[in-house]
């Protein structure tokens, strides 16, 4: 199909200023949101920007923070309240309806309150009401593993640490964190076969890459700061492929705004060499025909294969038994280009692959993951300057909070380690997920959910039975910044606590304390806001788990909560007795501004895998999962269907399926909706279906038109009373073009949650497929475009 320059400007340059500026006066909060943006990623002082996990160059820039930093931190910044007065002024059945954008613009969460069904309010509440209602509440329940306690990537390693020991001290690892839902297949498979689930490369590799695949990802919107790197690794010669369903604009060039020059001038940096479009899931069909190509014509690594790896005679023989159509069934591309990739990393003696959540939020996200680091073995990539794998995670420290802990399937060296430090046992039962967790809370055996940071109903899956499931319980506890969407769902007793932002100073009965979080390369570095909080009233998450630990645990007193809430150096000595890589921890973090690395075996080419060696792994599905799955969804919407019903308004009662994909727009961060501005894909609108131009006009539609997507329930939902499935149906949604792979198209995440299942999920991972999912369409209205936003 044709290729389609939505947005013809490079990334950044004056649009992404312009922007920036609009944010902060958008949020009121332009002189102390501006403060905070000169303190961002700074190493004397500053704070690590909350808005994703890219590491900080190791030279020092005045300022060091992108676009999407910067909306992050004026929303963090704003001094607007949801206060008592607030919550007065609005009943909780009326902020319900709001969208996401106005929750986020309501304000800062700034005192403690509490749920009372009969004004349907939220009213203050004491800080020790607070707790010994908690209290109260898990005291009373039959078992620990009645309660789930999620956290978000937004908290840093030393409250981490302290929820963690809570939360296996009061006995349970029921620890869903938002890597359940993001990069959970990069964890599992590069623990399974690197021996560690994180990247085994820095950033100075980058510098030093001759190739570098990208996969899945958007950097332009997700991680603005990576298009410097890329762009500098073009500069020094590397060839860079994004493999991916949609052409991102983002990625064609990049005008530097740390470069005046190029500012002034108009000037920018090339980026990508060629995109390669893939069709949605093809990509371990591409890295199987890639790997086929490689192995018949003996171009791998075998000296590293054999002194290094396990199964290679495995994956061999599987790779022998996939043919080339269905390489290019699977992938949605010809072998001729599959070759001329093959032929790239061939030729590359230094090849990075880097991937975001387009690789892993799959049903066979683990597969695609595995095939990743099977080529990386297969060139002995792994452990040399300027090559390795590089996952890309979104939140500032979810790395770090796993690190420190938080895993509802913890290792058992870890829960040793505990058991040693803290003189106490540790519950051994693996606890539920974000999946299993959610499935829990909608039976009815959860009675108490507890959210530290994080909007989980509207994250996951099926969020409406979710939010449903919230109000059945008999606590609920909210420990955040900001009000959102699941916060309005209360059960019996439901407590919102606000908590110090990542740009507001801690200080406590010890003097001022700092954190600390872990990059997406396993850099620790300190982390110390500056701004004064918002409100007398906020405590710092730290103080608040010490303060429920103190309540709920009662007499045991052995661990000192109050004082390592106080004293953050008291945390990192116990994170140092207690986590691998952490020894001397106090003292490392103060030895340099930019913290240190932690070490990695892999990167030092020791495996800690079950056999001592790399191990390559033979994927679970069928290269052509994606276009069987198609298959077999039009025969169930045919099998539903009534006589002469034309869903997708074809000729010959035809019923076309496609593949739907969830995306985000640039405007937002995760569920955090800043605005309606899709600037890349030229859009201020949230209620859109993106196809391509090509596909519109096959279907006799026009762009504007509005269409509904259905997508065929799995057995598990309700069915109608003719015992057929009811379908799962978003819309109406404005038919909007884009440049994304045929059979194909795409919509905004949160929004579109409902149309995915819990069930539908990898298989060791269990992280959802937001990334694909088939559905069909139905044009309900004829060029219809208005410019409201929605």
């Amino acid at each position: 199909m044709r290729k389609i320059p939505v947005y013809s400007h490079p990334a950044a340059g004056w649009p992404a200023l312009i922007s920036s500026t609009r944010k902060l006066m958008d949020y009121q909060t332009f002189l102390r949101g501006s403060v905070s943006v000169l303190k961002s990623n700074q190493p004397k002082g500053g704070f690590d920007c909350p808005g994703c996990a890219w590491p900080d160059h190791k030279s020092h820039k005045a300022i060091d923070v992108c676009e999407n930093g910067i909306k992050v931190i004026a929303s963090e910044t704003m001094t607007k309240k949801a206060d008592a007065q607030f919550f007065a002024r609005h009943s909780v059945t009326e902020l319900q309806g709001w969208s996401g954008y106005e929750l986020e613009h309501s304000g800062r969460l700034s005192e403690p309150v509490y749920y009372d069904a009969a004004q349907d309010r939220y009213l203050p509440i004491s800080w020790e009401a607070a707790y010994t209602c908690i209290a109260e509440q898990l005291g009373q329940l039959d078992s620990p593993n009645e309660a789930l306690f999620y956290t978000s990537g937004r908290v840093t390693n030393e409250p981490a640490f302290m929820y963690q020991l809570f939360v296996r001290c009061f006995g349970t690892n029921n620890l869903p964190d938002c890597s359940n839902m993001c990069h959970e297949p990069t964890s599992v498979m590069l623990g399974r076969q690197l021996g560690i689930g994180k990247a085994t490369v820095k950033l100075e590799d980058f510098e030093q890459a001759k190739l570098i695949l990208m996969f899945g990802q958007n950097p332009a919107t997700n991680h603005p700061r990576m298009l410097e790197m890329l762009a500098h690794a073009h500069e020094q010669g590397c060839r860079i492929l994004s493999i991916n369903p949609m052409r991102e604009q983002g990625l064609r060039k990049f005008r530097n705004p740390q470069k005046p020059t190029h500012m002034a001038a108009g000037q920018s940096d090339e980026m990508v060499d060629e995109v390669i479009q893939i069709q949605i899931g093809g990509d371990a069909a591409l890295l199987t025909g890639i790997a086929k190509w490689l192995t018949k014509n003996n171009k791998i690594d075998q000296s590293f294969i054999d002194e290094h790896t396990s199964g290679y005679e495995a994956l061999d023989a599987w790779l022998r038994q996939q043919s080339w159509p269905d390489v290019e069934r699977g992938s949605g591309i010809s072998k001729e280009e599959i070759i001329n990739i093959a032929k790239l990393v061939a030729a590359s003696p230094a090849t990075i692959c880097t991937w975001g959540m387009g690789i892993t939020q799959h049903v066979q996200g683990d597969d695609n993951v595995a095939m990743i680091t099977n080529l990386l073995l297969l060139m002995g990539m792994i452990g040399i300057d300027g090559a390795g794998a590089s996952p890309v995670r979104g939140h500032s420290n979810v790395q770090g909070d796993r690190t420190m802990g938080i895993h509802e399937r913890p290792a058992q060296k870890l829960l040793d380690s505990l058991e040693r430090v803290f003189e106490r046992p540790m519950p051994q039962e693996n606890g539920f997920d974000v999946v299993s967790g959610a499935k829990a809370l909608i039976a009815g055996k959860l009675k108490v959910f507890m959210s530290m940071g994080g909007n989980y109903a509207v994250a996951a899956p099926d969020t409406s039975a979710i939010q449903h499931a919230l109000t059945t319980t008999q606590l609920n506890i909210f420990v955040g910044t900001k009000l959102n969407e699941t916060m309005l769902y209360p059960g019996a007793n439901n407590l919102i606590l606000p908590c110090l932002g990542r740009t507001e100073r801690i200080i406590t009965a010890k003097g001022e304390q700092f954190a600390t979080t872990e990059d997406s390369m396993c850099q620790i570095v300190p982390t110390r806001g500056n701004l004064k909080p918002v409100s007398d009233t906020l405590k710092s998450e730290a103080q608040i788990v010490a303060d429920i630990a103190t309540h709920v645990l009662g007499a045991d007193s052995s661990i000192p909560w109050q004082a390592m809430s106080e004293d953050f150096d008291i945390v990192r000595d116990y994170i140092a007795q207690a986590i691998d890589g952490f020894e001397d921890f106090n003292q490392r973090i103060r030895e340099t501004e930019r913290g240190f690395h932690l070490y990695h075996s892999a990167r030092h080419r020791v495996w800690n895998t079950d056999s001592g060696k790399a191990q390559f792994e033979v994927p679970q599905y069928p290269i052509t999962y994606v276009a069987a799955q198609m298959a077999e969804t039009s025969l169930a919407f045919h099998h539903d269907k009534k006589p002469n019903d034309n869903t997708n308004n074809a000729p010959n009662n035809e019923q076309k399926i496609w593949q739907l994909t969830s995306v985000r727009s640039h405007d937002q961060f995760n569920t955090m909706i800043f605005g309606f501005e899709d600037r890349y894909r030229q859009t201020n609108r949230r209620d859109v279906l993106f196809m391509h131009p090509d596909e519109i006009t096959r279907l006799g539609w026009q762009a504007g038109d509005r269409v509904m997507v259905s997508r065929h329930a799995s057995s598990n939902d309700s069915n109608n009373t003719d015992g057929t499935v009811q379908p799962r149906t978003l819309g109406p949604l404005v038919l909007t073009e884009m440049d994304i792979a045929a059979n194909a198209v795409a919509t905004y995440y949160p929004e579109c949650n409902d149309l995915f299942d819990l069930d539908t999920h990898a298989p060791d991972s269990h992280i959802p497929a937001y990334k694909s999912t088939t559905v069909v369409l139905q044009r309900v209205e004829a060029n219809a475009v208005t410019t409201d936003h929605a």
